[in-house]
């Protein structure tokens, strides 16, 4: 699935336009705490990580993987992109293939393959570099699409309000 670049129809009037405002508010205040929670995890996690490594628990990690849990319950907590909900309906699905960690697993897995086979830097770079533009070439069509909306918003713009002028000199 791709991610829709249109904005949802809401009637225009006056009670759409305060909860609009209050959706902005909102975001505004969810993105200030989520981000605090955010500063907060990257010391908490590397000293999760030390206790870990001085401190012998129950299994390896066992801080680390505590605080990353209440990380992630935090961040369903907080629900960010919540005002979505309530306007265009249930998120839309991620492609599983584009998300960070599969892309990080991607280039993991090149750096391995090339090591096994013992090879230089250069082919190792070679090889990294044929799979940053193999990712860039599936990944593409959004920059497409976005282009394409852009393009589309100037002509409606220029049709409402004429050509835009340029800088004067």
């Amino acid at each position: 699935m791709s991610l829709a670049l249109t904005s949802p129809q809401v009637p225009i009037g006056p009670d759409n336009r305060w909860a609009f405002l209050r959706d902005v508010l909102v975001f505004q205040g969810k993105l200030l705490l989520s981000n605090l929670r955010d500063f907060a995890l990257m010391p908490a996690t590397l000293i999760a990580a030390g206790l870990d490594i001085f401190l012998k628990g129950d299994r390896h990690g066992a801080f680390f993987y505590r605080v990353l849990r209440w990380a992630a319950h935090s961040e369903e907590v907080i629900g960010v992109y919540s005002a979505l909900g309530h306007v265009d309906g249930p998120p839309v699905a991620v492609n599983a293939n584009y998300t960070v960690d599969a892309m990080i697993a991607r280039l993991e897995g090149v750096l391995k393959r090339e090591c096994e086979r013992g090879g230089t830097a250069a082919t190792v770079k070679a090889a990294m570099d044929r799979a940053f533009d193999q990712l860039q070439t599936e990944t593409s069509g959004g920059a497409d699409r976005a282009r394409n909306v852009l393009e589309s918003a100037r002509g409606k713009r220029q049709d409402k309000f004429g050509p835009a002028e340029g800088p004067k000199s």
